[in-house]
């Protein structure tokens, strides 16, 4: 059973998210058991500091540990500062957490292998069954080893539509969340044969059937509380177990985050928040807005507090550059040894389109140009289009949708679509 409290028009307020909350923690048998709470970094929009009040009020006394593992799959680890800002209250750089004692938190280490453990493995053969036949390999399933001095793991986050698994939440706070290279890596090259424009905002996905099929191999017990929120209002809220909750959750976050245009528009303006921080986070403003753009369209990534393609896989990014998925899998030979998560990454950003090997013609069916702070020589060595920000006014973009302009302020969660 899932408790749940949602409105479509209505925000919930702390005294309803409290409600909640306390119904969820008497229904979890934890008493002086040690609680793992797994939670989203600084690139997603959730009233995590109400959420780590209330829920040492009301699990704080009654388990014997409450700790905190962020979720970050290949994301860099999160400082002190930023720590401090994602719950609310100051935490310290060995990540203990000053006005309560005893609770830490600690940033997932996707690359270091004594960081890691295997739990299981997903067969070549279930493989190909889960995914349709388009990938089929042996799948290890690593997760954080921290996750083993726990009696129960708590998932805690929001839902919105995802370019690789369809929806966020759930548990894929555990894949890719707190996973190893080899899953994420499967995972997100999966997404990207599949394509963004047919897997975002769609709920059974050939990714989430893996994810699903990855939890499995959990031997704690998992609980999840799923919010959705429309911008920094809070909608709905929903406990239970991850599968159901994130099911109720993704159904809201449907109704709350899909905009559809009615028409398609030649040039969309994407404004990412500045809770991006590099093009890796920040290429949300490309794929939320992909579906909504004409053939031989563009879509310009409006972001001058942006000066780094991505702090952890950059220099990749630099050698390979950016491109339609079709240049990577119809010259496979010279693209299979990059980690499946980059190659994604570049297709997502680049968008759908085709590639002829014979004349090296790549056509891809938009154009994505960054108005940011990367330099005009890096964008064209990774092969984005590249427009000086200064010369762009955004309010000029403004109410000429009928026009064929869209403007797209905090891209990033609210997926468009015709």
């Amino acid at each position: 059973m899932v408790l749940s409290k949602s409105s479509l028009n209505k925000i919930l307020t702390d005294e309803d998210v409290e409600e909640s909350l306390e119904r969820a923690c008497t229904e979890l048998a934890v008493t002086d058991k040690r609680v793992l709470v797994i939670i989203p970094d600084g690139t997603r929009t959730s009233p995590l500091p109400l959420i780590f009040r209330l829920l040492y009020k009301h699990l704080g006394k009654r388990v014997r540990q409450l700790d905190y593992l962020v979720a970050l799959g290949t994301h860099q680890p999160m400082t002190a500062e930023a720590l401090s800002k994602l719950i609310g209250t100051s935490v310290t750089e060995r990540g203990e957490i000053s006005d309560y004692p005893g609770v830490h938190i600690f940033n997932h280490r996707w690359s270091e292998p004594q960081a890691l453990q295997t739990v299981g493995v997903i067969t070549r053969e279930e493989a190909a069954e889960l995914t349709g036949g388009l990938l089929a390999s042996d799948i290890p399933v690593t997760l954080n080893r921290l996750i083993a001095d726990y009696d129960q793991l708590l998932i805690c986050g929001p839902v919105f539509p995802h370019e690789v698994a369809g929806f966020s939440g759930g548990a894929k706070y555990l894949f890719p969340g707190i996973a190893g290279a080899e899953i994420i890596n499967f995972t997100h090259w999966l997404g990207a044969l599949v394509t963004n424009i047919q897997i975002i905002g769609i709920k059974d996905t050939p990714v989430r059937r893996v994810i699903q099929r990855a939890a499995e191999f959990v031997t704690q017990p998992l609980y999840c509380i799923a919010m959705v929120l429309r911008g920094d209002d809070l909608h709905g809220i929903y406990c239970g177990t991850p599968s159901e909750a994130w099911s109720q959750a993704a159904d809201l976050s449907g109704q709350l985050n899909i905009v559809r245009t009615g028409r398609p528009m030649h040039s969309v303006l994407a404004i990412p928040s500045i809770m991006y921080d590099d093009l890796w986070t920040a290429g949300k403003a490309m794929y939320k807005t992909e579906g909504t753009i004409a053939d031989g369209g563009e879509v310009i990534i409006y972001a001058p507090h942006l000066t780094e393609v991505s702090y952890t896989h950059g220099r990749l990014l630099d050698q390979i550059g950016y491109h339609v998925r079709d240049y990577f899998t119809k010259q496979w030979e010279r693209f299979q040894h990059v980690p499946g998560g980059v190659l994604a990454h570049s297709t997502h950003v680049k968008g759908i389109g085709t590639y002829e090997p014979a004349s090296n013609l790549e056509s891809p069916r938009i154009q994505v140009i960054l108005a940011t702070s990367i330099p005009a020589k890096r964008c064209n060595l990774i092969n984005l289009g590249y427009r000086d920000y200064r010369t762009i006014d955004p309010q000029a973009w403004a109410g000429r949708e009928d026009q064929g302009y869209l403007l797209v302020p905090h891209a990033g969660e609210v997926l468009y679509r015709v």
